[in-house]
């Protein structure tokens, strides 16, 4: 119980205290954040690296939570350059957007049909009904969007209002899939045959396409791509579908790419494969999925991969220890145990286990700075947040922080120790869909 006593005496103590007194107009003044702001950090992040891949130029999701879809489309983008013979190329993210939208919907009311016999209180419907078309996503919903509807240039279907600010969008999809939620399971309870349900179902989904179209615009079957190459040729690919665009300009085997993870909880050992129940995008698609491994394995591997060329996707937790303005992400950004009085004292696999820490942004690493030994020193990143903020769009990551904010990245296989991926063979460990492991998939 909170009493006056008690009151009396921490209003005494604090009054007493110098130090706290000069905090509380400091922060007062400019916020906890510039209070602790650590400027010893800013000597440690020169923004020069020992070894980078090519990048194009910087992009930006502007009000959206689309920055996985951004990241893997930088970097898919960095062989369509090399193909094109061009110094910058920008896939066309509202494309891909429009597919994962439609597709969610559907994920969703399949979903819906699957947990019909579900009470309404049960913490899985609770779930489901919570963000059925979120912005957010993983790796492996990307690549089954990829793998299915392939890729255009970002002049085949341009931003609209509504793709580059997706909250009413977001907000009227979610609101008509948890009506279509309580019809399909009024039917299925009403003893409504599967044909019928599919049925249903399927008007539900021409509403979602319908309204899709109103925001993002039709996407195109075909398009005819015009541009000038780096030597001032001018250049058409006529005719093209965004498959065949994606598998000749990017060509890729997405059958290769494997996501590695960094969760050193109790529940979740290493050398094992796991998957998120209920998380996907393309319902037929490849189960998302993850192969827990040291944190020395990410490393080597996205090492290896940006050595070779090859830009790396990843997902962190971008809300810690990171300043947006320079760009930098350091365990030391901030001395809040100088501000507060006490640090905060939970690792990474208590972050996790207590909510602390999870999954919400995904960029990637286009560069890494290694010292004399081969160790990484800082990590190269590009953003999607525009080029205002850090170094022209680029943020520098102190290697610490890599340990302790870092927790997955997808690479080629070819990079990835062949130790690790015999977790592949065995069967894959199913988590809860509210497993922290599955955050980024429910950004907005």
């Amino acid at each position: 119980m909170i009493h006056t006593d008690m009151l009396t005496e921490f209003k005494s103590r604090f009054a007493t205290s110098k130090e706290d007194q000069t905090i509380k107009n400091a922060v007062a003044r400019v916020g906890f954040e510039d209070t602790a702001f650590n400027n010893e950090v800013l000597r440690r992040h020169n923004f020069v690296f020992s070894d980078e891949t090519k990048i194009g130029k910087m992009t930006n999701q502007k009000q959206s939570g689309r920055c996985w879809m951004f990241a893997a489309l930088n970097t898919a983008r960095v062989d369509t350059m090399k193909q094109l013979n061009v110094d910058h190329f920008e896939f066309s993210q509202n494309y891909t957007l429009f597919w994962d939208k439609l597709e969610k919907a559907n994920y969703f009311l399949e979903s819906i049909l699957e947990t019909s016999e579900e009470p309404l209180d049960s913490r899985l419907l609770a779930h489901l009904l919570t963000d059925p078309v979120q912005d957010g996503g993983q790796w492996d919903m990307f690549s089954g969007i990829l793998q299915k509807y392939g890729a255009v240039p970002k002049s085949a279907m341009p931003e609209t209002y509504h793709s580059s600010r997706t909250a009413t969008l977001n907000q009227l999809l979610t609101s008509k899939l948890r009506q279509f939620a309580k019809e399909l399971r009024n039917s299925s309870q009403a003893g409504h045959t599967v044909e019928q349900l599919h049925e249903e179902k399927e008007e539900m989904l021409y509403f979602i396409y319908s309204l899709l179209v109103k925001a993002l615009g039709e996407v195109p079957e075909t398009f005819t791509y015009e541009y000038r190459d780096k030597d001032g040729n001018f250049q058409r690919i006529q005719d093209i579908t965004p498959r065949e665009f994606f598998q000749t300009y990017v060509g890729w085997d997405l059958e290769n790419m494997v996501s590695l993870l960094n969760a050193p909880t109790a529940d979740k050992p290493y050398k094992r494969a796991y998957t998120v129940r209920y998380l996907g995008t393309v319902r037929e698609a490849k189960p998302v999925t993850y192969i827990n491994a040291p944190i020395e394995a990410l490393k080597e591997a996205a090492i290896r991969s940006i050595q070779a060329g090859e830009p790396v996707w990843f997902g962190c937790d971008v809300g810690k220890m990171s300043e947006r303005k320079h760009g930098i992400m350091d365990s030391q950004t901030y001395v809040y145990d100088l501000v507060l009085g006490q640090d905060i004292l939970l690792n990474k696999a208590e972050r996790l286990d207590y909510g602390e820490s999870l999954l919400t942004h995904a960029m990637v690493f286009v560069g890494v700075d290694l010292d004399a030994n081969g160790k990484p020193i800082k990590w190269k990143v590009e953003n999607s947040w525009g080029d205002a903020v850090g170094d022209k769009g680029i943020f520098s990551m102190e290697d610490a922080w890599f340990d302790e904010y870092n927790y997955q990245i997808a690479v080629n296989k070819k990079y990835i120790d062949s130790k690790w991926l015999e977790a592949l063979d065995e069967p894959v460990i199913k988590l809860e869909p509210w497993d922290p492991m599955g955050a980024l998939a429910t950004l907005h």
